[in-house]
């Protein structure tokens, strides 16, 4: 195993009716910013059990916040809260509120031009120069409610960036499975497949001697194979939902990747798709994540035959069994509505691989992936592919 530190600080609150603990949470005597997104949490009856617990605080809502936020609107908010000497935020949402917050928390305080964070991907260390502030988690995928990273987009250069640091982490994150009763299906979906390639960006790299994270991460695979096509289909199943809401928390609040290798190759790849087209997250994911295990096979034949056999039962050589296993991730990913093309997803597709392939060379990620074996030549291929 490779050395690691290992820091999370989040309160996490977790099952039915945690939203009355919302009240000891908060902080005193503060203004509090409440911040959501497109108006669902009116919807389902969120807002309201928010609004009870907040009764008698000063509170100061900023709505709108997008899928994917945007930098544009987000700068909107930190005016607000500079303007209003707010000293905390309450994020409720799912992980593009809860993204947006933590860059709305980096740049109030920040030194300089914000859009600097994303363009330069600066970490925020200290906590004394960001606002502290917790979510309530409405709809289960990013893992946002318990990391310090996040995901923006600037809309003028249609570019989707990151930004993280440990003073990003939520202070408190109330977590309620119920909550995902009220979702669209193609948001339970995306769900599913952002946890799922969350847990194989951190997995499936190659053979290594932390045995315990591949046992960890085998078992959120298995888990989201058993029941991710049942719980888009009966979300008020409490066991479905509660085991899905944990997946989702488990894939990416840091403690998979420690000791290990990581990829992200499809992520950065992805974020692109999105940027560009508007295409979902998880979607992109879907998109690129087979073509990428297929263009970069030999480097990663070993762990995808052990990924084979463990996590879908497969038997044969090495080889078969790693190929297979691309197949039965394909099937998945199929299984559970996505689109396995980008032409699937976007007609105007056909000028994609030239285009990521310049802003990767403008922004100098030459080379990706685990063994840095992704170069902007294998880029390039991999969309291709997608097409």
């Amino acid at each position: 195993m490779t050395n690691f530190e290992y820091f999370n600080p989040t309160n996490y609150v977790f099952g039915k009716g945690q939203i009355v603990k919302l009240s000891s949470l908060l902080p005193e005597n503060k203004t509090i910013l409440l911040a959501y997104g497109g108006g669902s949490i009116f919807k389902n009856g969120i807002y309201e059990q928010v609004k009870k617990q907040l009764a008698g605080k000063t509170v100061i809502e900023f709505g709108g916040i997008e899928p994917n936020p945007r930098f544009e609107t987000l700068m909107k908010a930190v005016a607000i809260i500079r303007e209003n000497e707010i000293g905390f935020v309450l994020a409720v949402g799912g992980g593009s509120v809860i993204d947006g917050v933590k860059f709305i928390s980096g740049a109030v305080n920040f030194e300089g031009d914000p859009i600097e964070i994303l363009r330069k991907r600066i970490l925020f260390i200290d906590s004394s120069k960001t606002i502290p502030f917790g979510t309530i988690l409405t709809i289960p995928a990013t893992g946002s409610e318990m990391n310090s990273g996040a995901v923006v987009t600037i809309e003028a250069t249609q570019e989707k960036l990151t930004l993280g640091g440990k003073a990003l982490f939520p202070q408190f994150s109330i977590c309620d499975p119920t909550v995902i009763q009220s979702l669209p299906k193609r948001q339970l979906q995306n769900g599913v497949v952002d946890a799922f390639t969350h847990v194989m960006e951190q997995y499936l790299t190659y053979s290594h001697d932390a045995l315990l994270q591949d046992r960890i991460a085998e078992s959120i695979l298995q888990t989201l194979v058993e029941i991710g096509p049942e719980v888009v289909e009966n979300p008020s199943d409490y066991k479905l939902a509660s085991n899905f809401m944990w997946c989702a928390t488990m894939a990416l609040n840091g403690l998979i990747q420690k000791g290990v290798p990581t990829d992200w190759a499809t992520h950065m790849i992805g974020h692109e798709l999105t940027a560009l087209y508007e295409i979902d997250h998880a979607r992109t994911l879907a998109i690129i994540a087979p073509n990428l295990y297929k263009a970069v096979f030999e480097t990663k034949k070993d762990k995808l035959a052990q990924y084979g056999k463990r996590v879908w039962n497969l038997s044969g050589t090495d080889e078969e069994v790693a190929l297979a296993a691309i197949e039965k991730t394909s099937a998945f990913l199929k299984l559970m509505g996505m689109p396995l093309k980008l032409s699937e997803a976007t007609e105007n597709y056909e000028n994609t691989a030239e285009i990521v392939v310049e802003r990767f060379e403008n922004r100098g990620w030459k080379a990706l992936g685990e063994r840095q074996q992704i170069t902007i030549a294998k880029v390039k291929e991999i969309v291709e592919m997608s097409y």
